[in-house]
C-alpha cells in the first residue's frame, strides 16, 4: 500500500506545481498599473497556445472573470480589450469543460456586447471568440440567432443589404461567409427569400450570382453553399422550380457533387440539399433520376468503409467510418425523395442492388439519423402497390418496422407509423403477418398520443386494417380501442382525427353480420355520437362521413331498428334530404333506400312511418331534381313504396 501512497503524493506535488507557476498569470491581471495588466495578458496568451493543462489550470484559478471584468471595463485600451478577448478565445479552444466554464461565466453577452465597439480590431476579436464558442458542441444554439423569428430580426436590422456587397469582396473568405449567411436567412423563410431575388450587387442579380458561384471552376465549398441557397430560394416560393437557375443549373450541379470524385462529406452534403430540393416536386424527381445515372450512383454510398482500405490505411478508414453513417442517411434521404411520386423510379430504385435488404439494415442501425431516413425511404416506395405486393413480401420488410415502432423518437414514429398504414392496405399481403404481431394494441396506444401526426397515423392504419376485415379483427380494435377512447377520437379538435375516426367506424360497419354484431354491443354510444357530430359545427366532409355512417346502420337487419326508433335521427336525415349540398342530400338518401327496400322484413311498417314525418313528400321533389344523381336515386326509392 506504501507505494501507491506515495504515488498519489507525487502526482499532488506536481499538480501543486503546475498551479504555482500558472498563479503567477493570474496575480498580474490585478497589477494597478495598466501596462504591466496588458504585458500580463499577452504573456498569458503566449503560455496558453497549444496548452490545454495551462487553459485548465488558468480557468480554475479564476482567469476568466477577471479577463472578462476588464473586456467590459470603459477604461481599459482598446489594445487590453482586444487581447483579453484572444486569450479568451484560446482558452475556447481547449475541451468542451473549457466551454462550459466560460459559458457559466456569462461570457456570451460580454462579448456581444464588445460588437458594439467602434474599433475593428476589437470586434474581430469578439467575433472570433465567439465563433469558436459557438462551433462547440456544448453551447446551446439558442444563445444566438436560431429559428424563424431570429432570421426575420436580422432581416429587419438591414442583414441583407449589409451582407449582399461582401458577395463582390476580393477576398474569398468574406465571399464564402456571406453566401453561408444568405444560406441560413433564406432557409423555409419565404420573407427573406423573396427580397433576395431582388437584390442587386454590382447591377447584377443575387440569383444570377449565384448561378455564376455554381460553375465548375470555383471551388466546390462555393458551388454547394450557392447551390444551398438557390434551393431555399426555390423551396420558399421565391423561385420556380421550373426556372432554368434550378433545372439547368442548380440540380445538376447538386447530382455532380453525390458523384465518386467528391470527398464524402461533399457527397453528404450534395445529396441531402438534393433531396430537399426535389422533395415536393414530381418534374424536378424525375428530371434527377435520369441525371447522370444518379440513382445507380447513390448505392456507392452504401460501400463504407471499403474492405481495401480496411488493412492498409488506417486514416482512411477511421475517416471512411466516421462519415460511413452521414452517407447512408443522405441516400436513403435522397431515394425518398425520388420515389415520393413516380412509380417508375420507385421500381428503379428497389431493383438498385441489394437495396431491399439496405433498407432492412437501416431499420435497425445504431444511428437514429440512419434509422429515420430509412423509414422515410422505406415509407416513400410503401405508396407503390407493386412493390407492397412483391419486394415488400419478399424481404418481410414489417418486422423490422414493427420493431422501430416499438421503441423510437416521435420523429421516426411519425414515419414509421405512415408506412405501417399503407402496409395494412387490404391488397397487402403484409397486412396478415402483421395483425399476427401484435399491432392492434400498439396502434390503439398512438391513438393516445399527445403528438397529432402519432394519433392521426394510428387511427388511419386502424381504418386500413378494419376495411374488409373479419369480425374478429373488428372486435379486437373495438376493444383495443374502447368506447372511451374513441369518443375522444370522435370530439377530436383536429378533422383528420375525426375523419380517420369515422373512416374507421365506416369500415367496421360494413357486412351485415358484423353491422349487427357491433350495434348490439356498442349501438347506445355510436348513435350518441352520430347524433352530436350531425348537430355539430363540422365541415361537410365530415358530416357526409357521418350519414354515410348511418346508411351502413340502415344496411344492418337489426340495426335499423336503432334508426328508426330515433325521431331525433330521423328527422336530421330528413332534414339533410333537402339540404343545399348535393353530397349530404345523396348520403341522406342512402339512409332512407336502405331502410324502406321492401324485400326485408318490416319493410312496411319503416315505410309507414317514413311517410308520416313527410320523407315521401322530398322523394317527390328530388325526383324533379337537376341533378341526375339526385334525381335517379329519387325515382329508385319511391318505387319502392309502389312495389
Amino acid at each position: 500500500m506504501v507505494p501507491l501512497r506515495r504515488q498519489k503524493t507525487y502526482n499532488l506535488v506536481i499538480f501543486c506545481e503546475v498551479t504555482a507557476s500558472s498563479r503567477h498569470y493570474v496575480d498580474r491581471l490585478f497589477d494597478p498599473d495598466p501596462q504591466k495588466v496588458l504585458q500580463g495578458v499577452i504573456d498569458m496568451k503566449n503560455a496558453v497556445i497549444g496548452n490545454n493543462k495551462q487553459k485548465a489550470n488558468l480557468i480554475v484559478l479564476g482567469a476568466v472573470p477577471r479577463l472578462l471584468y476588464l473586456l467590459q471595463q470603459e477604461t481599459s485600451s482598446t489594445e487590453l480589450r482586444t487581447e483579453c478577448a484572444v486569450v479568451l478565445g484560446s482558452l475556447a479552444m481547449g475541451t468542451e469543460n473549457n466551454v462550459k466554464s466560460l459559458l457559466d461565466c456569462h461570457i456570451i453577452p460580454a462579448l456581444l456586447q464588445g460588437l458594439l465597439s467602434p474599433e475593428l480590431k476589437f470586434i474581430e476579436a469578439c467575433l472570433r471568440c465567439l465563433r469558436t464558442i459557438f462551433t462547440s458542441p456544448v453551447t446551446p444554439e439558442e444563445l444566438l440567432y436560431t429559428g424563424p423569428d431570429h432570421q426575420t430580426i436580422l432581416f429587419n436590422h438591414g442583414a441583407v443589404q449589409n451582407i449582399a456587397h461582401l458577395l463582390s469582396s476580393t477576398s474569398y473568405k468574406v465571399r464564402m461567409q456571406a453566401l453561408k449567411c444568405f444560406s441560413v436567412l433564406a432557409f423555409e423563410n419565404p420573407q427573406v427569400s423573396m427580397t433576395l431575388v431582388n437584390v442587386l450587387v454590382d447591377g447584377e442579380l443575387l440569383p444570377q450570382i449565384f448561378v455564376k458561384m455554381l460553375q465548375r471552376d470555383k471551388p466546390i465549398e462555393m458551388q454547394l453553399t450557392s447551390a444551398k441557397c438557390l434551393t431555399y430560394m426555390c423551396r420558399a416560393g421565391a423561385i420556380q422550380t421550373d426556372d432554368n437557375c434550378i433545372v439547368l443549373k442548380t440540380l445538376p450541379s447538386l447530382v455532380r457533387m453525390c458523384s465518386k470524385e467528391r470527398l464524402l462529406e461533399e457527397r453528404v452534403e450534395g445529396a441531402e440539399t438534393l433531396a430537399y430540393l426535389i422533395e415536393t416536386d414530381v418534374e424536378l424527381q424525375r428530371i434527377a433520376s435520369i441525371t447522370d445515372h444518379l440513382i445507380a450512383m447513390l448505392s456507392d454510398y452504401f460501400k463504407y468503409p471499403s474492405s481495401v482500405s480496411a488493412i492498409t490505411d488506417i486514416k482512411r478508414l477511421d475517416h471512411d467510418l466516421k462519415h460511413a453513417h452521414e452517407l447512408r442517411q443522405a441516400a436513403f434521404k435522397l431515394y425518398a425523395s425520388l420515389g415520393a411520386n413516380d412509380e417508375d423510379i420507385r421500381k428503379k430504385i428497389i431493383e438498385t442492388e441489394n437495396m431491399m435488404d439496405r433498407i432492412v439494415n437501416g431499420l435497425s442501425e445504431s444511428s437514429i439519423k440512419v434509422r429515420l431516413s430509412a423509414v422515410r425511404c422505406l415509407h416513400s416506395l410503401s405508396r407503390s402497390v407493386q412493390q407492397l405486393r412483391t419486394s415488400f413480401q419478399d424481404h418481410a420488410v414489417w418486422k423490422p418496422l414493427m420493431k422501430v415502432l416499438q421503441n423510437a423518437p416521435d420523429e421516426v414514429l411519425v414515419v414509421a407509423s405512415s408506412t405501417l398504414c399503407n402496409l395494412l392496405l387490404e391488397f397487402s399481403p403484409s397486412k396478415e403477418p402483421i395483425l399476427e404481431s401484435g399491432a392492434i394494441e400498439l396502434l390503439c396506444s398512438l391513438t393516445q398520443s399527445e403528438n397529432l401526426a402519432l394519433r392521426v397515423n394510428g387511427i388511419w392504419a386502424l381504418m386500413n386494417m378494419a376495411f374488409q376485415a373479419e369480425q374478429k379483427i373488428k372486435a379486437d380494435i373495438l376493444q383495443g380501442l374502447s368506447t372511451e377512447q374513441l369518443f375522444q377520437l370522435l370530439s377530436d379538435s383536429d378533422v383528420n382525427v375525426l375523419m380517420k375516426t369515422l373512416g374507421l367506424l365506416r369500415n367496421l360497419l360494413s357486412t351485415r353480420p358484423h353491422i349487427d354484431q357491433i350495434m348490439s354491443t356498442h349501438g347506445k354510444q355510436i348513435m350518441q355520437a352520430v347524433t352530436l357530430i350531425l348537430e355539430g359545427e363540422h365541415n361537410i366532409e365530415v358530416k357526409e362521413q357521418t350519414l354515410c355512417i348511418l346508411a351502413n346502420i340502415a344496411d344492418g337487419t337489426t340495426a335499423k331498428e336503432l334508426i328508426m326508433t330515433n325521431d331525433d335521427i330521423l328527422q336530421k336525415i330528413k332534414y339533410y334530404m333537402s339540404h343545399s349540398n348535393a353530397k349530404l342530400q345523396l348520403a341522406a338518401m342512402f339512409c332512407i333506400s336502405n331502410l324502406i327496400w321492401n324485400e326485408e322484413e318490416g319493410s312496411q311498417e319503416r315505410q309507414d312511418k317514413l311517410r308520416d314525418i313527410g320523407i315521401v313528400d322530398i322523394l317527390h321533389k328530388l325526383s324533379q331534381s337537376s341533378d341526375p344523381n339526385l334525381c335517379d336515386k329519387a325515382k329508385t326509392a319511391l318505387q319502392q313504396y309502389l312495389a
